[in-house]
Parts: structure tokens; sequence; C-alpha cells
């Protein structure tokens, strides 16, 4: 499966302005670097979680075989279309008579093509995420954010080799995280 981010988390200016005052930073020099060590941590967030925190729209591309295919993101707060994807030509839209959705109760999405017609893989479009926006993120996923941007920031003329994410990040993480057994 193949996941793109179509739009991604607006990050409000209230994370860059934690992130300044964690660091003690005045000025707007850093601003744009700052910005990116912040969504750097959100993703370093999901992949140590396995739980997206912030609401994106996203798209994955599943094959069109029999059998329910599992979103990777979660959670999945809804499920908002289903493109077939043939060899040759163009998307369309399958009619919603040929495809079932499930969303679980642990934040799961799941699609199931009764019917892909010419589709040799499947385009599902979906918004997932925790939480709307940055203040609404719980406390420990939004500090441990502000913490991973500020070691990195602090880090970044360091030739150091350092695990990431910094234990204090990991602790803050770890009851969000998800495991998996194979």
């Amino acid at each position: 499966m193949k996941r793109a981010i179509v739009t991604p988390a607006a990050l409000a200016p209230t994370a860059l302005s934690e992130l300044k005052a964690w660091l003690g930073i005045t000025t707007s020099l850093d601003d744009p670097q700052l910005t990116g060590l912040l969504h750097a941590a959100l993703e370093m967030c999901e992949n140590f979680t396995g739980t997206m925190p912030l609401q994106q729209v996203c798209e994955e591309i599943v094959p069109a075989a029999t059998g329910w295919h599992m979103l990777a993101a979660r959670p999945v707060q809804a499920i908002t279309a289903l493109e077939g994807i043939p060899a040759e030509g163009a998307r369309f839209s399958l009619p919603v008579s040929n495809y079932a959705i499930e969303l679980d109760a642990d934040g799961g999405g799941r699609v199931l093509v009764t019917n892909p017609g010419v589709a040799g893989r499947i385009a599902v479009r979906f918004s997932a995420g925790l939480s709307p926006d940055w203040p609404s993120l719980p406390e420990s996923l939004r500090h441990g954010v502000l913490r991973l941007a500020a070691f990195q920031y602090r880090q970044r003329e360091s030739d150091a080799v350092v695990a990431l994410p910094p234990a204090a990040v990991a602790a803050l993480w770890r009851p969000w995280r998800r495991i998996r057994l194979a």
C-alpha cells in the first residue's frame, strides 16, 4: 500500500510560538527551520506511536482484489471516496454499490471492493488523525513533539550520533504507542 498526504495538517502558529518559548528564541530568523523541525517531529511521532497526531486528508492505493483492505494510517475519521485506477486511462469514481467501508472502534478503516470494474488498483481517499488542530492534541504528544523539535534544533551542529527519539520524548509518547503483532 502506498499512502500520500493530499492535504497536510495545518500547523498552528501557536506550535511555533511554544517551540520558540521552549528554546528562548525571540526573533523570527529561524522560523522556517523551526517549522520544518516541528513537521519532522510530528512525522516521527506518527512513526513511533502508529497514530497520526494531526488530522490530514490522505490517499492510499490498494489492489483491487477481493477481501477487506486495512488502511495503514490511524485513526481514520472518515473514508470519503474510492476511485478505480485502470492499467490505462483516467481514474474513475467507483459507484457506492461497488464497495463497502468500515470504521473500527480502534481507529482502523477498511474497504471492500465488490466490483472494481476495469480497475487494477483502487485509490482510497480519507481523513485521518487524532486531533483536528494543534491546541487539541493531547498534552503528552504535543509536549513530546516540542521536546523533539527543540532537541533536534540544539543538536544541529553536533557530530554526535544520538538515537531518536530521546528517552524523555519516548516516555511521553509510549502510552500512545500501538503495538502490532506479526
